[in-house]
């Protein structure tokens, strides 16, 4: 396969990769499953995942992205080489461009962390953009008109906020509160409450199933095993989506707050184009229940979710990678 421009959302939950005129082929768990003996890497992407909370001393199976940007470096190096091979063989003519999404509020150090391990991988080059600027690039908001649009992105670890106008970010917020947050609030939840504890997949798999961001009238339950915190066995208990949602309150809090501080920041031109279109909400997290109805509720401002919210950010990737060489005067980093 001959492979000359490869675009990365580089997630703390998943990895998707795009490549121009076959669309998303790669959307796995951004999880590596390493020895830890002589530090070799065993599995990556699903079949790493299935190992989270169940491997012996000698393995050890972890997210090398949290909180949107790289915690282990040659982890997250070797990740990238994976599926960059993966999607483009081991034996290429040439390196392919590679752009990475990143978060809005990364430092220099990280950025230039993302490009050396992307470069490292196998990339020719590497350019890095901002996850609201290509979210809203893939939810096919026309961000380069002059007027003020609004992405909320809920990825794995961070929340982005932020307007943007004539191409570039006016004003914005970001804060480490994302889907893993939201499922360690559930996990806190069950164990303070029902003395039960449970892991990050369960609640995860609870949040999908039952969760909501507002109360529902009707409530919906849901039967959870983990272990007694008392007696050490396993056990089965029943939660209600009502409990979820009061489990999620703080969480959904901090992003509000990011939300109104962005709205506050916002220019009185750009405010009145954001009443008139909405805000957009992108991301694995858009997909929980009545978010934007609790948005609507606490800012007086519409919102709605994109098509496919969880594919906005690599579709970006793909619409920059068809047109690179215009983005590449404007809004990329470059090394």
């Amino acid at each position: 396969m001959f492979v000359k421009k490869i675009g990365i959302d580089l997630g703390t939950a998943n990895i998707l990769i795009f490549i121009p005129q076959k669309g998303v082929v790669v959307n796995e768990p951004s999880v590596v499953a390493v020895s830890v003996d002589d530090n070799k890497i065993l599995a990556v992407g699903n079949e790493a995942k299935e190992m989270l909370g169940k491997t012996p001393e000698n393995i050890r199976a972890s997210r090398p992205v949290k909180d949107g940007v790289i915690a282990d470096y040659k982890v997250t190096e070797a990740m990238i080489k994976y599926f960059i091979n993966k999607v483009s063989g081991k034996v290429r003519f040439s390196k392919p461009e590679v752009i990475v999404s990143v978060p809005a509020g990364i430092t220099s150090t990280e950025r230039r962390a993302v490009i050396d391990a992307t470069i490292q991988a196998g990339a020719k080059a590497a350019y890095v953009m901002k996850e609201p600027v290509l979210a809203a690039i893939g939810a096919d908001i026309p961000i380069n008109t002059p007027f003020g649009n609004m992405i909320i992105d809920i990825g794995g670890g961070t929340s982005e906020v932020a307007v943007i106008s004539l191409g570039g970010i006016v004003s914005f917020s970001s804060v480490r509160v994302g889907g893993d947050k939201l499922d360690q609030a559930i996990s806190e939840y069950i164990r303070k409450k029902h003395g039960v504890s449970i892991g990050e997949r369960n609640a995860e798999e609870i949040k999908i199933k039952i969760g909501s961001a507002t109360m529902e009238e009707e409530q919906v339950f849901m039967e959870v095993r983990g272990r007694d915190l008392v007696s050490g066995l396993p056990k089965t208990i029943k939660i209600s989506s009502h409990e979820i949602t009061e489990a999620l309150q703080d969480e959904l809090g901090e992003i509000i707050r990011a939300v109104k501080n962005v709205l506050q920041d916002t220019p009185p031109e750009l405010s009145s184009d954001v009443i008139d279109r909405g805000m957009v909400l992108s991301g694995g997290g858009a997909l929980l229940r009545n978010l934007d109805k609790l948005f609507f509720q606490t800012t007086g401002v519409s919102c709605y979710v994109a098509d496919d919210p969880l594919l906005c950010v690599v579709k970006g990737t793909g619409i920059v990678l068809d047109n690179l060489d215009v983005y590449k005067r404007s809004i990329i980093s470059k090394k």
